[in-house]
């Protein structure tokens, strides 16, 4: 997708600002025509814009409050079977490939310590990992933001 224009900007601060709005209040608070919002949300959709439509749940009101990131070190040929592996694992909430010494940072959601253990032996365990070094998160410090971004690129050409 090209770069995001004014009113793209525009309806994403609003879509950031009250996620469950319709395109009718969003239409109604942009001063533009429901067809245009309906048309814009569409083709930001098929750019790529929109990541995930998934409610974010906490995973500690799931029964699962301890959370860890997982630095995994592997055998960069066996990368996408290792991904693939790891997708398959239900306690990883999210995994990133790096660039470094680290290759693969995964965010596990656990029961317990003694579950933690359990599942980052099952990551140690697959093939073509070959070493893990665990981080016990202790609070959320910033959350997932866009919004700093989102007025970053507002006032910049």
């Amino acid at each position: 997708m090209g770069a995001l224009d004014h009113v793209d900007l525009e309806l994403l601060a609003a879509l950031s600002a009250d996620p469950r709005a319709t395109v009718v209040a969003l239409a109604e608070r942009l001063g533009l025509s429901r067809n245009t919002v309906q048309a814009r949300m569409a083709r930001l959709e098929r750019s790529g814009v929109f990541l995930s439509y998934e409610r974010a749940i906490s995973s500690a009101s799931l029964g699962f409050p301890i959370e860890a990131f997982i630095s995994v070190i592997v055998r960069q040929a066996e990368l996408p079977r290792i991904a693939d592996e790891l997708a398959r694992v239900p306690e990883v909430v999210q995994a990133h490939g790096l660039s470094g010494q680290v290759d693969l940072l995964v965010r596990v959601a656990c029961r317990d310590t003694q579950h933690l253990f359990d599942t980052d032996a099952r990551i140690l365990a697959i093939e073509g990992v070959e070493r893990t070094e665990t981080s016990l998160v202790m609070g959320e410090v910033i959350p997932h933001r866009v919004t700093p971004l989102m007025e970053l690129a507002r006032r910049e050409p």
